[in-house]
């Protein structure tokens, strides 16, 4: 299962010229940018680690490529992502995030129904074995 969360989630995976392109644009835009990763990507984690300090005063996207390469090396069977935070009074909030690395095995999540009394059905998430 590949796993579908932030910008372009449909598309096939970026290649490094166009993450660099997307860097770049959120760079345009006076957008500080950040990488996170994780092995745990269930919808409900929002609270990824981070890797390194948000890159606040980046004129180009060559920092943050070779922070990414770094990244990878170091956690190559994680998720990573590039978040890009708008600090303009009234946004101060990120305006887009993608996915750029992924694990080699993508095991995915599996819902359960859970059926209650009387006609009330719950739901719950949970990982998929790999």
């Amino acid at each position: 299962m590949r796993l579908t969360q932030g910008a372009f989630s449909f598309l096939p995976d970026l290649t490094d010229q166009q993450i660099s392109a997307q860097v770049e644009h959120a760079l345009g835009q006076g957008w500080a940018v950040s990488l996170e990763f994780t092995d745990d990507p269930h919808p409900r984690n929002t609270y990824w680690e981070m890797w390194g300090m948000p890159m606040f005063d980046l004129k180009d996207a060559a920092g943050v490529m070779a922070e990414l390469r770094e990244a990878r090396k170091a956690h190559p069977e994680c998720y990573i992502r590039v978040n890009a935070f708008d600090s303009t009074r009234g946004w101060e909030t990120v305006r887009l995030s993608f996915i750029v690395h992924r694990p080699s095995v993508e095991p995915g999540f599996h819902l359960d129904r859970i059926e209650e009394k009387g006609r009330f059905q719950r739901y719950a998430v949970r990982r998929k074995s790999a």
